[in-house]
């Protein structure tokens, strides 16, 4: 499959519209200040060639997906199933552009990450695949696969840019985990679609705490990379699928949806998560690291982390 950077100056005008169309803007990746991005692959550090004899981590290559949307969203209930709301921008685009182009079908993904938290805050990445996806490849196997190999796989990479010291200090620059077996994933295939929603308050320790974080998200940047995780050396070089920037998003501006009555996605209301004290949130960026790393990562570590626990690095 072609790496989905090759392609970008040819990308069709309904992704371009798409990218642009949301209610966080899209920004450059060195000038992004308040929207999102789509950071090059080469930020994060993956499993090279020879990981299972060297242990040793090499730069990521361009991602196989382009990047397509980031939708910033809050319900009266968990959000779900983006990609089959009716109200949802990508979901109309997906409706529109169903037939092939070529003869290849454009193939969407969508990476729902729902927030604890009283407003319930959905952070949505979208990437659509506008090249054929072989079934045995590693991303097929995915797709076509069942849950216990999803949750095995999915592999989230996250790097903290700016942010305030304490954060920064307690996490270090790089988390990285196994989603399936950190928090709960629910996957909801179609004919040309792959949502997963991961419900990160799913454990006690995260839905106590990640509330609590919500008081610095106005401060940080953060970069996030999804990959399938290789486990034998024919799977290697580990590719990313996509990754996406987020600077300093604003809880107020999160559109609002109502899931369960289907509206349309409506004007933000002016509501203000109150931001935690600094101590309880360090703590919980420390316990947090700890939950899906298995240890402590140290205050300062290097960029990228090439430091991580060998059974999920």
């Amino acid at each position: 499959m072609m790496a989905a950077a090759d392609e970008d100056a040819k990308d069709p005008d309904w992704v371009e519209r798409l990218r642009s169309e949301g209610v966080v803007p899209l920004q450059a990746p060195d000038e992004c200040d308040a929207g999102w991005a789509s950071p090059p692959g080469h930020n994060f550090l993956v499993r090279g060639p020879d990981y299972f004899a060297t242990k040793i981590k090499v730069p990521a290559d361009d991602c196989l997906l382009k990047p397509l949307a980031f939708d910033w969203i809050k319900s009266s209930s968990k959000i779900h199933e983006v990609l089959q709301h009716p109200n949802c921008r990508v979901h109309t685009a997906m409706q529109k552009v169903c037939l092939p182009v070529d003869g290849v079908s454009p193939f969407f993904w969508a990476f729902n990450l729902q927030v604890p938290s009283k407003e319930n805050y959905s952070a949505v990445a979208y990437f659509v695949s506008l090249d054929p996806i072989p079934e045995d490849s590693l991303m097929g196997r995915f797709i076509h696969g069942d849950d216990a190999f999803r949750n095995s796989r999915l592999k989230l990479i996250a790097n903290i840019v700016n942010g305030p010291w304490i954060v920064r200090a307690a996490v270090g620059e790089q988390a990285i985990c196994i989603l399936g077996k950190a928090v709960s994933c629910k996957y909801h295939q179609g004919d040309n679609f792959m949502e997963v929603d991961v419900d990160i308050g799913a454990s006690i320790l995260a839905n106590a705490v990640v509330h609590l974080a919500l008081g610095y998200v106005t401060t940080l940047t953060v970069d996030l990379a999804f990959l399938i995780e290789s486990q034998v050396d024919e799977e290697l070089p580990e590719k990313l699928l996509g990754t996406l920037r987020f600077a300093n998003l604003d809880p107020a501006s999160a559109v609002s949806i109502d899931v369960a009555e289907e509206e349309v996605f409506e004007d933000a209301d002016e509501t203000v998560v109150e931001a935690a004290s600094a101590s309880m949130t360090s703590r919980w960026w420390k316990s947090f690291s700890t939950y899906i790393n298995g240890e402590e990562p140290p205050p300062g570590s290097a960029k990228n982390g090439s430091e991580s626990s060998e059974e999920e690095g």
